[in-house]
């Protein structure tokens, strides 16, 4: 469990995730509306040197960014009821950037098999209390270089 006080803490935690992302990484953000997922996703941008503003990408599904150390995959999936299996996820999922999917859930079967989710949970207006659960042997690697690197810089 991350404890983060404010937006400026969501945004060290993003550049950090950035910052330890490997290609092919999947990282699902789980939480309720303003719980800072994109927030969470624009600082993932800056730590892998995306300098372009971050929007979500609730109406177009997926927004890429290629500017960076490695490709980001920003997806909202949170409108899909069907038709996951023509959007060809899997390319991004096992790609050569980090795939960033808000409400991942929505995606069912069509889910990455290994993938990282962090949960948020708001406990006040402006601090989260987020929660780091490993699905498969990738997502924990992902989830012990967060927490590594989380530690060494803010104990």
């Amino acid at each position: 469990m991350i404890y983060l006080a404010d937006v400026n803490q969501s945004q060290r935690l993003g550049e950090i995730i950035g910052q330890t992302a490997e290609a092919s990484d999947n990282l699902v953000l789980t939480g309720d509306l303003g719980a800072g997922k994109t927030t969470l996703t624009k600082g993932i941008a800056l730590g892998l040197g995306i300098q372009q503003m971050v929007k979500s990408p609730t109406y177009t599904i997926i927004r890429e960014y290629q500017q960076g150390r490695l490709p980001l995959y920003h997806m909202d999936v949170y409108r899909i009821e069907s038709g996951a299996d023509d959007l060809g996820l899997d390319d991004y999922f096992e790609g050569d950037g980090l795939s960033v999917i808000e409400w991942g859930k929505q995606l069912g079967e069509y889910m990455p098999l290994d993938y990282l989710e962090l949960i948020l949970n708001k406990v006040d207006d402006n601090s989260r209390e987020i929660e780091l659960v490993a699905h498969g042997k990738k997502g924990q690697k992902f989830a012990e270089r967060i927490l590594n690197e989380w530690e060494k810089k803010y104990g």
